[in-house]
Order: structure tokens, then C-alpha cells, then sequence
């Protein structure tokens, strides 16, 4: 297990905390989490622990809106077709799964698209747009996709086709020329909150057109299930606009869900009520394993079906795709790791890039991931396809890895994507002068620090202070993400009582105390952590970092810390 460096997270203004928990009558460790959250007065805070759908920003702030309004008003009352286009991961079905079924609420003459990722590849497909023109459709609606497809737009305004972009990733040099561009991220757009989904943009979208047609907010709210999906799915920051998404995203999926929401939750053996993390490891390697393994098509068909019988049939292929891509995952990971093993120039490089004949075009993405778990560095893992090397790449904290790839990109036949994670194809001649370069600007911009796995630490706290009360408080800092990250204590001079062992596969199940207050004690359990059975087992006394939660066993609930590192 890699060695973390522990930063304890630092209240520059100690004269707001206090203010804070004298004017909300909360303790002063409460306060400082809310201060750590960018919380700076009453009323921010009003919001953060009561969010409201009326604080949901102006859809028509974003630029472009008007346009896209119209556009779709004149396809309407022209009674054009329309195709609904998205990516084939989580945060494009979800999105061509609401802005589908919203038009559909008034409006027959609208179809789908999902392209196939092996035979289309990311984003707007040039086969996509004919099989748009063979179909009579005059407007495409893109989500999730099209910010960099100049060229995409340019041959579907040659076919007499619009196109209105909902995307909400980083822009190129040019902005398509598209009938609108709804793209927080692009220059000239006043739209104060930058970080929505695509399905959030879509959303927008749905919400600006129900205002011009006098559609009630409220009948909007059943599409927050998909909303929260893609905001989980896509790591995008769960703050400002996103927190209030997902707040009712949640309360919406728990209470009302769609049938693919249920049936892959009963399939799923959940009992409990969704949380953002039961979306994360339950529903979205689901969702995403239809465009890995088969195809984005049957997670819509999933979505969009009110037949309980036939989202049961879709899911059981989607949880046997599911099952595939795991496998493909594990093998696909140890061949990785071999090839790296026996190379010893990657242990004195900055980044790590690895390529194999035959591996699964689906899965380089989660297998990016792992080896930056494990080596942590900037990592792009490429498989062939078609005559190219594709793959994913995703980076470590705090570096641009996007930046990284942009430096490299005269090598490259296309890329795309954001700051912890970018997609790219390049020709196989030229992976030794693209290794080369992408090495060159990540060694030349990453900072040491930044090669070093670093766990945040929002307090230093006693095992004493844990109880009922602080956990209740605690749960209403949800729903938990990137941005709203769930709190981490660390306690120092802490030990186990004697009865540490390591169970499941490879996790240690401990029970801590201070000696000095043996009666303050917690169980605790640290995920993938057995290697660290060492430093409790020797009866010395050691710091722990952890996360306080409930756990429930034959019926009986108590509280628990969640490790999350030991020294």
C-alpha cells in the first residue's frame, strides 16, 4: 500500500468560526467544517443545510438559451424530427433518457441515438448524422458531447441538419457552429455555476423550455432520479447548483424511482435508501457496462421502459455485461501491471503509459484508474482499435492532465475530456514520440508534492467527542462528493484492544480506544487495509484518519469509523 501524506486542512479565519457557531448555536468543530465547505455567513449556511429547488439559477442566464428555446419551438410547430443524441456513458444516457421523455410529453416526432463505441468512438459520430439524415431528422439535440465537433457540425449543416449542443466539457479553439451552444464552460457565458453534468445542462435545457410553455417547475421534478445519476457517475463537484441537484435527485430516486432505477436495485440486493455512493458502486458501473461491453442503447431502453417485465429483461443483460466488463477489468489490470513490473525505466518516470494487443476497449478507462491507485502518476492506458491506439487517461490530484495531453497533441488524431481525466487515439507509429512527449510536460509542470498520495484532514478530534449527536449533526452535510467530501478526523494516541484481525479480503476489523478513556470505544473497519494489521497488533499507540458512519448488523446499528489510513 502506498504511503499517504496526511495535510491537515487549515481555518485561516478563526474569528468566522466562532462567529459561525455563535449565530447558529452550533460547537465550534461543527463551524469549522462549515468553514472548510467555503460557508462564510448565516445565510450560506441556511442554504447548505436546507437546500431549495428556488435557488436553482435562471436556465436562461446560460448563453444561448434563447436560441436553443426557439429552435426547438420551431421544430415543434414545423413537426420536424428530432433526434436526441448522447454519449454512451452514464451522464449521456441519463441525459438523452430525460430531454427523450420531457419532449415526448408534448411532442411525437422525436427519436434517439446512442453511438456505438467501437464502431463510432466519443461524442458526435459522422455515421451518427447520416443515419439523422436518413431518418428525416432536421434537429439534433447533443448531450454530453459536441463542444469540440467542428467538423461534425459543419457536414450536418451541409445535410440540412441544426444542431443544439448541451455539453459541459472544456471547449477547443473554435466553438461549432451550431444553431446553440449550451457550455458553461465557454468563453462569454454568464452562467454563474460551471460544473453542472451534461445531464445537469440538459436538465437547464428542460427547465428553459417547460418556463416558455408554461409547464409547472414541480413537473419537472421526477427527472431529478436521472439528474442526481449523472452527477454521481461523473464525479462532477457536488456544491452550489449540483449539492441542490442531488439533494432531490435523492429524495426523488428513493421515493419515486423509475422501474430501471428499482429493478437494478433490487438486483442489486440494496435494502437501504440510495446514497451517492450506492449510486457510484451500484447503478453506474450497471449503466456504464451497456456502451462498454454491448451497447448504450439498452441502458436507455432501461431508463425509459414503465414495464416492469421488460426492465427486468434489460437489466439481467446489462448485469451479465456487467459481470464481463469485471472480468475483462481484473485480467486486462494484471497484464497491465506485469508489463509495467518488467520494465525498469517506469519507476524514474513522472508518468505512466501502457498499451496492449486485444485488451478491451471498455475497460482501459477503469484500468487507468487502478494504476494510478497504484503507482500514482498520470496514466494513460491504450488498447488497438481500428488501426489506432485508443485509451483513457486519468491523473492525480491537483494535476491538469488534459493540459498534459493538449501539449502532445500534434501527435494525436483526436482527443478530449477535463482536468482528472481525458480520452485520446493516436496513430501506433507514433506511441514512442508521444510517450516521449507526454512524459516531457508532465515531468515539466507536476509538482513533487503532487506524485504523493494526500489525505485531507478537515479535524483532529478525540474518540471522546464521537456520539450520537455529532453523527446526526454530520448527516446533514449531505448528500457527499467531490467538494462536499464526507469529514475526516484524525485522532492520534489511539489503540486497539487486542482483538484486531484481518477478515473479508484483506480488510482489518479493529476496535479502538484511548487508553487513558477506555470506555469511548468503536469499532472500526479499514477497506483493503490488512497489511496494516502490523502497526495495530504491536500494543504500541498510533494515529488514525477515519470517517464516522452507522453500521447495522443482526439488527442492531451503532457507530463505526470508516479508516482510511494508520500510522
Amino acid at each position: 500500500m502506498t504511503e499517504k501524506r496526511w495535510n491537515e486542512l487549515s481555518v485561516t479565519d478563526q474569528a468566522l468560526v466562532e462567529e459561525l457557531s455563535s449565530a447558529l448555536h452550533i460547537s465550534p468543530l461543527i463551524a469549522r467544517l462549515l468553514v472548510l465547505r467555503n460557508i462564510r455567513n448565516t445565510a450560506q449556511a441556511e442554504l447548505f443545510f436546507h437546500p431549495s429547488l428556488d435557488h436553482l439559477h435562471d436556465p436562461f442566464l446560460m448563453k444561448d438559451m434563447e436560441q436553443a428555446v426557439r429552435r426547438v419551438e420551431s421544430a415543434v410547430e414545423k413537426e420536424e424530427k428530432i433526434m436526441v443524441y448522447g454519449d454512451y456513458d452514464v451522464d449521456g444516457t441519463t441525459a438523452v433518457a430525460l430531454i427523450y421523455t420531457f419532449l415526448k410529453t408534448f411532442y411525437p416526432e422525436v427519436i434517439f441515438y446512442i453511438p456505438d463505441r467501437y464502431g463510432e468512438g466519443y461524442g458526435i459520430s459522422f455515421r451518427g448524422i447520416d443515419v439523422a439524415k436518413e431518418s428525416g431528422v432536421t434537429l439534433i439535440i447533443a448531450l454530453d458531447c459536441g463542444i469540440k465537433s467542428v467538423d461534425k457540425i459543419a457536414y450536418a449543416s451541409e445535410m440540412g441538419i441544426d444542431f443544439i449542443i448541451c455539453d459541459h466539457h472544456l471547449p477547443g479553439e473554435s466553438i461549432p457552429a451550431a444553431v446553440a451552444v449550451l457550455d458553461p464552460k465557454q468563453p462569454g457565458c454568464r452562467y454563474p455555476y460551471k460544473e453542472l453534468s451534461g445531464c445537469g445542462i440538459g436538465f437547464k435545457l428542460a427547465c428553459a423550455i417547460a418556463r416558455h410553455r408554461n409547464i409547472p417547475p414541480e413537473d419537472l421534478e421526477e427527472y431529478l432520479d436521472l439528474v442526481v445519476v449523472s452527477i454521481a457517475a461523473d464525479i462532477v463537484p457536488i456544491t452550489g447548483e449540483n449539492r441542490v441537484l442531488a439533494h432531490f435527485g435523492l429524495k426523488q430516486i428513493n421515493a419515486a424511482p423509475r422501474v430501471g432505477f428499482r429493478v437494478l436495485k433490487e438486483m442489486a440486493g440494496l435494502k437501504r435508501p440510495f446514497s451517492i455512493n450506492d449510486i457510484v458502486f451500484v447503478i453506474a458501473p450497471r449503466i456504464n457496462a451497456a456502451g462498454r461491453i454491448d451497447s448504450g442503447n439498452r441502458a436507455v431502453e432501461l431508463l425509459l421502459t414503465s414495464d416492469p417485465v421488460k426492465a427486468r429483461e434489460v437489466a439481467e443483460i446489462i448485469n451479465r455485461n456487467n459481470i464481463t466488463r469485471r472480468e475483462h477489468d481484473s485480467d486486462t489490470t494484471q497484464q497491465a501491471l506485469a508489463i509495467l513490473k518488467s520494465d525498469p525505466e517506469h519507476q524514474n518516470k513522472k508518468t505512466t503509459v501502457v498499451h496492449g494487443k486485444g485488451w478491451h476497449k471498455g475497460v482501459v478507462g477503469i484500468v487507468a484508474s487502478r494504476l494510478t491507485d497504484t503507482y500514482y502518476r498520470p496514466t494513460i492506458v491504450l488498447t488497438e482499435h481500428e488501426g489506432l491506439l485508443t485509451g483513457s487517461a486519468r491523473s492525480v490530484k491537483g494535476f491538469d492532465v488534459h493540459a498534459a495531453i493538449d501539449r502532445c497533441g500534434h501527435l494525436l488524431e483526436q482527443y478530449g475530456g477535463h482536468m482528472a481525466a481525458a480520452g485520446l487515439s493516436l496513430q501506433p507509429g507514433k506511441l514512442n514520440a508521444f510517450r516521449e512527449a507526454f512524459e516531457e510536460a508532465v515531468a515539466s509542470t507536476i509538482l513533487p508534492h503532487q506524485l504523493v498520495p494526500e489525505l485531507d484532514v478537515d479535524a483532529a478530534i478525540s474518540l471522546q467527542e464521537i456520539n450520537e449527536d455529532l453523527f446526526r449533526l454530520l448527516q446533514q452535510f449531505q448528500p457527499f462528493g467531490p467538494g462536499n467530501l464526507s469529514p475526516v478526523f484524525m485522532s492520534s494516541g489511539v489503540a486497539d484492544t487486542g482483538f484486531g484481525k484481518v477478515v473479508g479480503t484483506n480488510h482489518l476489523r479493529l476496535t479502538l480506544h484511548h487508553p487513558h478513556a477506555p470506555s469511548s470505544r468503536f469499532g472500526s473497519i479499514g477497506f483493503g487495509m490488512g497489511e496494516k494489521i502490523r502497526i495495530a497488533a504491536n500494543r504500541k499507540l498510533f494515529d488514525v484518519l477515519y470517517c464516522i458512519e452507522e453500521n447495522e448488523y443482526n439488527g442492531n446499528v451503532s457507530l463505526q469509523l470508516n479508516l482510511k489510513d494508520i500510522r
